[in-house]
């Protein structure tokens, strides 16, 4: 059977969705997978120009002791503006309005939200938030892009601080506690453009129940020999072809 005849059924027979979404689903919007070739981590042009590698400069000791440079580097290297939902995230958007479907993503750029879904698990936060971390008074990433340099807050004069997780900080517990939940009562489990070697996240799969696993990604991942269905291909293709 076709794998695409094969997914859809899957889907229209299913009651509990659990979507997972790492870099893929948005690389067809235009944002560069980190981990890539020529992503930020692996890039040398990018090191040499800022000084320090990806894992250093999005870190909190860097966020607190360089900010400045955190900065530059965030606003040049990790904000999209004019990325926009491609047909995946639409097509999630849509089928939450038909099933019950849990979307919990690794990516940061707030895409699915963008594109109408409601329950969206970001495990790794969102740059479309800020929060002061003075008062506490929250930032839209507009705010955040047009002050110069560092932005600080307009209430206390704070400085303000993406709601995104960087290295050496904490997945949020609720954030894990639900896509355990969720995840927990999925008759279908559906993995969307993750490498799944990231931590925690990468362990959400092993909370799943069900005999339904599909897994849509451009690499092979350590889940695909457990999976009914594996699709290596365009993620947009693939979704183009679904009702």
């Amino acid at each position: 059977m076709d794998k695409i005849v094969e997914l859809q059924k899957l889907i229209d027979n299913a009651n509990h969705i659990v979507v997972i979404t790492g870099a893929g689903i948005s690389t067809a919007s235009g944002i560069p997978d980190i981990r890539s070739a020529n992503g930020a981590a692996n890039n040398k042009e990018l090191i040499k120009k800022y000084k320090y590698g990806y894992e250093t400069i999005v870190s909190h000791t860097f966020f607190m002791n360089r900010t400045e440079e955190f900065y530059a580097y965030y606003k040049e290297q990790m904000i999209f503006k004019d990325a926009k939902p491609n047909i995946a995230h639409k097509y999630l958007a849509k089928l939450e309005q038909r099933k019950d479907v849990i979307i919990i993503t690794q990516n940061i750029d707030g895409l699915h939200t963008v594109a109408g879904s409601k329950n969206v698990i970001e495990f790794h936060g969102s740059t479309q938030r800020n929060t002061c971390l003075d008062c506490g008074e929250k930032y839209t990433l507009d705010y955040v892009l047009s002050q110069d340099g560092v932005p600080h807050c307009k209430k206390c004069g704070g400085i303000i601080k993406p709601d995104v997780v960087l290295f050496e900080e904490g997945i949020d517990y609720e954030a894990i506690h639900e896509s355990v939940r969720a995840t927990e009562r999925a008759d279908l489990l559906i993995v969307i453009g993750s490498s799944l070697v990231v931590y925690p996240a990468a362990g959400i799969p092993n909370y799943f129940h069900g005999d339904n696993t599909v897994i849509i990604n451009r690499d092979p991942t350590p889940l695909d020999g457990y999976a009914k269905i594996v699709i290596h291909d365009d993620i947009k293709e693939i979704f183009s072809k679904l009702i």
